[in-house]
């Protein structure tokens, strides 16, 4: 009976460590969308406990090579399983290797089981597994044997972090499995002395009595301090992130509608018979839009960004994306809402970005690795689009009831705080016209409805209107003159406009990018995108509105209020006429100034050196005082002129330091990539240029480098000058000007000698922007 009792004894060691690598996996497993990385885990620690245990005979030096085999074999099996139907392959786990850390880190909660998120698991509770055996079975240290299981159960806690609730009773059932194994190897059997005996039994009696006063003291000083929630490591990981055009895809609004037969994408609903319903959009009367005559197919609206964040300038989805596998978290349901399933299968045929549009709100995605931002329900792909990219997506249609809308209240406080921010320089124009929408209105749901109204009946929807969404271009749209391109615009504008005017009604509202896709399926062109906004209501949760007009003939604004004229600026005076000679024609600061004729080629017909230098000194002269002439000229004039004089010195400098700017950037997006412009750096007399700016920029310590000059005043008066030429005025011209001279003068001073003597002496500038394309987009 002794042998037999030795034998439990000896096998409750290894139970016991096995049982804390469980206990483990089942604290880690709770993140997960299923139980098939708990299964795997739990796998791994009694697969590697038991291998352990089972070596423990066998000589130290070839317990290592055999581990490791063991280790290789079971990591290619969790593997294989976690892969599914798709299999695994070389290149799944190269990058389950990888790129386990960081997707487990920046994985959507519930985490779906995957290759790269569960390798990391599975092999640290392995490796514990067989360093506790060796180290408990083989050499008898036991309690030192323990350390790999808790400090395992211990990280699976922390990357749990505050996404489950406690495990307590997880950690007391561990606690009791140590003082079990400790027990357990205390190595006390029937042949050993009394007073042996006795000696280890009142040893053990004082350390738990030792143990017990630690606890009651201790305990309750820990517990009054642990008041917040636990860390959670994903916070210092950083999520995938998006480029300037898709952080704000209303910017590609009216480059879509210069060209509508682009196709974008095919649209076909998962189960024909369960295609999801066309979501109505409140009218003026209360009651669900009707269906215009003119479509003869119902359609529904795929949506590709959610934006909520406003500065003035932009607006942007402001998303922090985590990487998600099929399963999504399941969107809040209002109570007066309906939800609908519906599953729709999308193929990308021209789309570019990272965007991925679905119907909302997607709850499962296949297909594609997707990253999810939880607060607007935005998808990304962080590989970006490609053509022939095809996905399957289930989302939940929420159709709130529209008959509850007159009485619905919209909520306050800091949970909607995000969708009621105006930023500072809202235009008086602006918060004039919205006190008058506002006046006797005083339900939310009448406000928003009179916003929706009055856009609808005085503005034009026209698909060649400019691109912009600041505060300039809204007033212009909003309050501009016709002839001048005043009052029309896409749904860009429309959008933007009612999301703003709402926020400053009181009402939380955002704006939505998407498309309008055939609901029995079919291709959705660049034709096809619509901006649009939302206002969340208590109980119903966001209802989409429709600002765009419904009938060509539409009233000028002056019938139903007039805005207040703002008084001109004490430095505003009428602008003297540019000279009569060598002065540039006034344009639009969008458009380049003709260039002047460059010097003619230089023939050196002898061979003498003196003849040479003389005449490349005398070339070089002329040319660095025709580019000054040609400067000072465009920054003098109207303040039109000088506008555009200065965005044209701008792009100069840019090309002459090497980094012209983008076509497709807009004048903002410019003004920030000239921002983060790599300066040269000069280290032990050598010039090195930093890296490029695509890639993220090595931090280099720079002798005698000073900041680049601001440029903000030279994005205000383009913009202005750009959507709403009669407000510009001379103070912003001359800031504009001044800015672009002392960024153009520090961006020089950064080069080396002999780069800033050819700085002043190339021709390029004498021929550059000749041609269309050169003004800033917007």
């Amino acid at each position: 009976m002794g042998g037999v009792a030795g034998m439990m004894r000896r096998a409750l060691v290894p139970l016991a460590l096995a049982g804390m690598l469980v206990l483990a996996a089942a604290v880690l497993g709770r993140i997960y969308a299923d139980d098939l990385m708990f299964r795997l885990a739990a796998g791994a620690a009694l697969g590697s406990v038991g291998a352990g245990a089972a070596m423990r005979r066998l000589p130290s030096w070839a317990v290592a090579p055999i581990s490791t085999v063991l280790l290789g074999g079971y990591l290619a099996f969790a593997l294989h399983l976690a892969a599914g139907p798709a299999g695994l392959s070389v290149t799944v786990a190269r990058d389950a290797l990888t790129n386990g850390i960081p997707r487990l880190l920046t994985a959507m909660i519930p985490v779906e089981t995957a290759p790269d998120t569960v390798v990391v698991a599975v092999a640290a509770i392995w490796i514990a597994g067989l360093a506790a055996t060796e180290v408990a079975v083989r050499s008898g240290r036991v309690l030192l044997g323990c350390v790999p299981p808790v400090a395992v159960y211990a990280a699976s806690l922390y990357v749990v972090g505050p996404n489950a609730s406690a495990a307590t009773g997880f950690t007391l059932a561990l606690a009791g499995l140590v003082v079990a194994a400790l027990a357990a190897a205390s190595g006390i059997g029937s042949g050993t002395p009394a007073a042996v005996r006795v000696r280890a039994a009142g040893g053990a009696v004082a350390g738990l009595v030792v143990l017990l006063g630690v606890i009651a003291a201790a305990g309750p000083w820990i517990g009054e301090r642990v008041t917040a929630t636990p860390v959670d490591p994903r916070r210092y990981v950083q999520p995938p992130r998006v480029d300037s055009l898709d952080e704000s895809p209303l910017n590609r609004i009216s480059g879509w509608a210069l060209d509508p037969k682009q196709p974008l994408l095919e649209f076909r609903p998962g189960d024909p018979a369960a295609a999801p319903a066309p979501a109505p959009s409140p009218s003026a009367s209360g009651r669900p839009a009707p269906a215009k005559s003119a479509a003869p197919r119902p359609t529904v609206r795929l949506r590709l960004a959610v934006l909520s964040d406003y500065d003035g300038v932009t607006w942007k989805v402001g998303g922090v994306y985590r990487n998600a596998g099929r399963v999504l978290p399941s969107p809040d349901v209002p109570a007066g809402a309906r939800v609908t399933e519906s599953q729709q299968q999308i193929t990308i045929t021209g789309l570019t970005g990272r965007l991925l549009p679905a119907v909302p709100t997607p709850t499962r995605i296949t297909g594609a690795r997707v990253a999810f931002d939880a607060a607007s329900g935005t998808l990304i792909r962080p590989e970006g689009l490609a053509e022939g990219l095809h996905y399957t997506a289930v989302s939940q249609v929420q159709n709130p009831d529209l008959n509850q809308l007159p009485i619905a209240d919209v909520p306050s406080g800091e949970a909607v705080q995000r969708y009621l921010t105006i930023s500072a320089g809202t235009p008086d124009q602006v918060e004039k016209l919205a006190q008058h929408l506002a006046e006797g209105n005083g339900a939310p749901y009448d406000r928003a409805v009179a916003i929706e109204a009055f856009l609808a009946e005085h503005y034009q929807h026209v698909a060649d209107a400019p691109s912009g969404h600041a505060y300039p271009n809204l007033r212009h749209f909003l309050f501009g003159r016709r002839d001048i391109g005043g009052q029309k615009g896409t749904s860009e504008q429309f959008a933007a406009a009612y999301a703003v005017l709402a926020r400053l009604t009181g009402l939380p509202s955002r704006v939505v990018v998407g498309f309008t896709a055939p609901a029995a399926g079919g291709q959705v062109t660049a034709g096809d995108a619509l901006a649009w906004p939302e206002v969340y209501f208590d109980g119903l949760g966001w209802v989409a509105f429709d600002p765009m007009p419904k009938t060509d003939e539409v009233r000028p604004v002056e019938e139903d209020f007039t805005p207040p004229t703002p008084s001109p600026p004490p430095s505003q005076s009428e602008p003297p006429p540019p000279t009569a000679t060598g002065s540039e024609p006034a344009a639009a600061p969008i458009a380049a100034p003709p260039a002047q004729a460059g010097p003619s080629a230089v023939i050196v017909a002898s061979g003498a050196s003196g003849g040479v230098l003389l005449l490349l000194a005398g070339a070089a002269g002329a040319i660095a005082g025709m580019r000054a002439g040609r400067r000072r000229r465009r920054l003098t004039g109207s303040p039109e002129q000088r506008i555009a004089g200065a965005w044209l010195e701008f792009t100069d400098a840019l090309r002459l330091a090497g980094r012209p700017v983008p076509a497709h950037l807009s004048a903002t997006e410019a003004v920030r990539h000239a921002a983060v412009l790599p300066p040269p750096v000069r280290r032990a007399g050598l010039l090195r240029r930093a890296v490029p700016v695509e890639t993220p920029p090595v931090e280099t310590p720079v002798e005698d480098e000073t900041p680049l000059p601001g440029l903000d005043g030279l994005v205000d008066a383009v913009n202005t000058a750009g959507f709403a030429p009669e407000a510009a005025d001379v103070g912003q011209a001359q800031r504009a000007g001044d800015e672009v001279v002392a960024y153009a003068a520090a961006l020089r001073e950064r080069r080396s000698w002999w780069r800033r003597v050819w700085w002043s002496v190339h021709p390029g500038p004498l021929r550059w922007n000749r041609r269309p394309g050169t003004e800033p987009r917007r």
